[in-house]
Formats: structure tokens, C-alpha cells, sequence
């Protein structure tokens, strides 16, 4: 497979290379693949469906033919995935997808536990340390450390904004000890985002240090996010009709999105075949995204801090990458766009719990209120000449080539829970009343020391910390 640029459609790459260098250092872009291969009907139409491991094989195998052997691919995966994602129905045509059952409880776990192991099989070969620098904003960052905590030859420097993520999600992140270690930015996300991007394109400092990404400017972060949308559409779609008692539903999924990679994940899926009509895509007030659809105007600005903090993200870098793929009016008629503030999370998670029982986080929670308003009316008034003010929380005003299907009862919808409630135990408690259950590998890391670094918001200062505590 031949890997390209979002800037220069030019550029040409191998896996390894998009891999092991996490963005093109020379233009600032991202890489993406030249193709997206169908699967086989065969195996898209299996029932029951084919396992999550076999379905994450058969799909990343075009993507490194040539680099990485199948017997070696499938003991990435093997060892990349001891657990699944799960599909839960909460209604006759609602299913929660839950992506928090690794090791972080978070769909994070998915990427980054499949890029590092491919990263440690490409760096066998090298000499010296790989520096992989992340930027989080929550759950990136804990899945990371993760994944590549005392892999050979492999160091990692996670970057998150200070005071503005959970307490357990901080814990996550400054309790690593070894090759991993965190800094606490005085800034928001996107300030770390910047800091992490302007090391990648900084010749001085890559000509000194081997550098790489983990976030989902990586394509090897992306890749392996796309095998959970095939797998919930394949089992979707199976059960379905005799959940709904609608012969054959279009599958809506509804994606919380911050910076957007989790949402070309699904694309990627979809161009390889999975049964997915459409896509919500469902934020927070950081409605950046949103605000495009609605209007054709991409402005970034500065993020707002939300309850759903992991997508308090003002200029999300996969935007790039959706615009490499598709134009505007494609991606209107695949997208609904829906956002809601601080209140209306709240709302969304007792409205969650109260109809159907399930207790969902805040990121799922918007997830959930946007399919619960859509397929209560709010398409339908769409779709009959309402114009929704996308300034105002709530669905925007563009109505996808699917609208209809909704209209007439012929969807059934996935919601992405993305990461466990128990991550934002006080957020849900003051939604529901009382605290989820908290896993106990979340409670084993609240015993340990913090040793997170604090560091101003400034480039060069970032810069000299690296230089000073990277090894070569």
C-alpha cells in the first residue's frame, strides 16, 4: 500500500515510513492511503459474523502487505487485543458500542496498543530510541503510556493541559515511572497539540532525535479504530432485524467526536465495505466541525473547556484528513452534525439512564441524545423546512442523503460509549444521583504517586526540556 499527503498529493510512502515519522516532516501533513480496499462480500454477509481479531487481520492485512508478514500481522493483533468491544442493545433499535473493556477503559486502548506494537516491529532494525510525543486530552495520553510502557526501545513524552481533565484520567497519566512520562501544560489541549506539531517540523531537533506521533495524526492510530466500526455494523446488522422487526435497517452511527479521528476511522471502514448508512457526528461546545458542515466556513479557534473534555478540541487535525477524502457536499450527505453544552450533557445522561437504565458517560451521553433527538422528531422537522440555527445546541441544519430513512422509521443507530462513566464519576453522579461502579484497575491507579512535570505553554522551553531529558 502507498501512503500519500494531505498537502502534497505527490507524496509517495510506505507503512513504516507513515508510521515510524507520524506526519511529513517537511510539508506539515498527514498520510493517508491512495486506496481504501473493499472486502469480500462473502465475508462482509457471514452470520453470525466473523470474530473482532479476525476482522481486524482481514483488514489490516492491504494496508502492510509487503512489510509485514501475515503470521507476524496476526500476532500484533493477538497480543494487541486480549479483550473486545461489545455490543449492548439498550432499546430495540439502539445499540451502545462499548470501547472502554482495555486496559485504560477507553476506545483509545484500540489504537494504541496496535501502533505500538507495530512501531516496536519496525524500530528492531533501527538504532537508538524512538521518541514518541503525544498530545491528550484525556484518554490519548493514559492509553498511550499504556501501550508502549517498558517496550525496548521506544520513550514517550505525553503532553495534557493542566486542571482541565479528570482526576482519574490525570492519575492515568502521571503515575507512569521508566520510558513514559508526562508533562502538564499551563494551556488547553490545543496548545499541547501545537507544542507536540511544531517538534515534528523542527529540523534542529528531529536531525538530533528520532521522532514520532501517537496521536490520530498517526495512521497507525486510525487504521486499527476502523476494525470496531466493522465489527459492530457486521453485528449490528445481523441482529437487527429481529431486534427492530425492520427487515433491512440502515445503520446510523453516531460518533462523540473531538478531534476527529475516531470518525475517519469510520469512514475508512465504511470505504472498506461496512454496512454503515450514515454518521452523526456529535460534540461538545467546541463545535468546530459542526459549524463547517453548516456553513462551508472551517474557522479553528481556541477551545472551551466541557464536562466531556476529552473533545475540547477548537481545531481538530483530522479535519485535514476528511477534506483530503471527500468534498464539502460528500461529506453533507453522510454527516449529521448535533453539539450540546454543559447543561445539556447533564440532561443527556439522565435521560440515558432514565429511559433505558444504561449509565453512560459524558462523551457517549451526547451520542446518545443526538440519535434520541433524531429519531424523535428532530430529522423529521428538518426534513420538513426547519432551519435549526447551528449556533443554538441541539442538530444543525444540514439533513444527509439519509434524512429520509430516519423519516420513515428504517434506522436503527450505534452509539460509541468511548470511555467507562467511572472516568467522570462526579459529572455522572450529579447527572444520575450516584457514582458508577469503578473497575478495579481504575482504583489500582488511584494509589499511585503523581510524577507528571509541570512546564509553561512555550515552545522553546518545551524544546530545551527534551533536549535535556531525551536520551539518543
Amino acid at each position: 500500500m502507498i501512503y500519500t499527503d494531505t498537502r502534497d498529493s505527490k507524496v509517495q510512502a510506505d507503512f513504516r515510513t507513515a508510521v515510524m515519522s507520524g506526519m511529513n516532516a517537511e510539508t506539515g501533513g498527514l498520510y493517508i492511503p491512495v486506496a481504501f480496499p473493499k472486502l469480500e462480500p462473502s465475508f462482509i454477509n457471514k452470520n453470525p459474523e466473523p470474530s473482532f481479531r479476525d476482522i481486524a487481520f482481514t483488514m489490516a492485512k492491504p494496508y502492510v502487505e509487503g512489510e509485514i508478514p501475515d503470521d507476524d500481522l496476526m500476532e500484533i493483533i493477538q497480543d494487541a487485543y486480549p479483550f473486545t468491544p461489545k455490543v449492548v442493545p439498550v432499546d430495540n433499535t439502539s445499540y451502545v458500542l462499548e470501547l472502554f473493556h482495555g486496559p485504560t477503559c477507553a476506545f483509545k486502548d484500540f489504537g494504541a496498543r496496535f501502533m505500538a506494537r507495530v512501531m516496536s516491529y519496525f524500530n528492531r532494525s533501527e538504532n537508538g530510541t524512538l521518541h514518541i510525543l503525544v498530545a491528550t486530552s484525556g484518554d490519548t495520553g493514559s492509553a498511550v503510556g499504556s501501550a508502549f510502557h517498558n517496550v525496548p526501545g521506544l520513550d514517550v513524552t505525553i503532553l495534557y493541559p493542566e486542571g482541565k481533565i479528570s482526576e482519574i484520567q490525570e492519575k492515568q497519566l502521571s503515575t507512569f515511572t521508566g520510558n513514559v512520562r508526562a508533562l502538564k501544560v499551563k494551556g488547553t489541549f490545543d496548545d499541547c497539540q501545537k507544542l507536540v506539531k511544531t517538534a515534528f517540523t523542527d529540523e534542529e531537533l528531529r536531525k538530533e532525535f528520532r521522532l514520532s506521533s501517537a496521536n490520530s495524526i498517526n495512521i497507525s492510530r486510525l487504521l486499527p479504530q476502523s476494525f470496531y466500526y466493522m465489527y459492530s455494523s457486521l453485528v449490528v446488522k445481523n441482529r437487527a432485524p429481529l431486534d427492530s422487526k425492520i427487515e433491512k435497517p440502515s445503520i446510523i452511527t453516531i460518533v462523540p467526536s473531538g478531534n476527529f479521528g475516531n470518525l475517519t476511522s469510520g469512514l475508512i471502514a465504511k470505504e472498506m465495505g461496512a454496512p454503515i448508512r450514515g454518521f452523526v457526528a456529535a460534540t461538545n461546545t467546541n463545535r468546530t466541525i459542526p459549524d463547517w458542515i453548516a456553513t462551508g466556513d472551517y474557522t479553528a479557534r481556541a477551545s472551551v473547556e466541557t464536562y466531556a473534555n476529552a473533545m475540547d478540541v477548537g481545531a481538530p487535525s483530522n479535519y485535514e484528513r476528511i477534506k483530503a477524502m471527500y468534498t464539502l457536499e460528500q461529506v453533507r450527505s453522510m454527516f449529521a452534525s448535533y453539539w450540546l453544552d454543559n447543561d445539556g450533557i447533564k440532561d443527556a445522561i439522565n435521560s440515558c439512564n432514565t429511559r433505558t437504565g444504561y449509565v453512560i458517560d459524558p462523551h457517549g451521553a451526547i451520542g446518545w441524545k443526538a440519535w434520541d433527538d433524531i429519531r424523535g422528531g428532530a430529522m423529521d422537522a428538518l426534513v420538513n423546512g426547519q432551519k435549526n440555527d447551528f449556533t443554538k445546541p441541539g442538530l444543525t441544519p444540514n439533513a444527509p442523503e439519509w434524512a429520509n430513512e430516519i423519516v420513515q422509521k428504517n434506522a436503527v443507530g450505534i452509539i460509541l460509549e468511548t470511555a467507562h462513566p467511572a472516568k467522570f464519576g462526579s459529572i455522572v453522579k450529579d447527572s444520575i444521583g450516584r457514582e458508577p461502579a469503578i473497575p478495579q484497575r481504575l482504583q489500582d491507579v488511584m494509589a499511585l504517586p503523581d510524577r507528571a512535570v509541570p512546564i509553561e505553554n512555550n515552545y522553546e522551553l518545551f524544546k530545551d526540556w527534551l533536549k535535556a531529558n531525551l536520551s539518543k
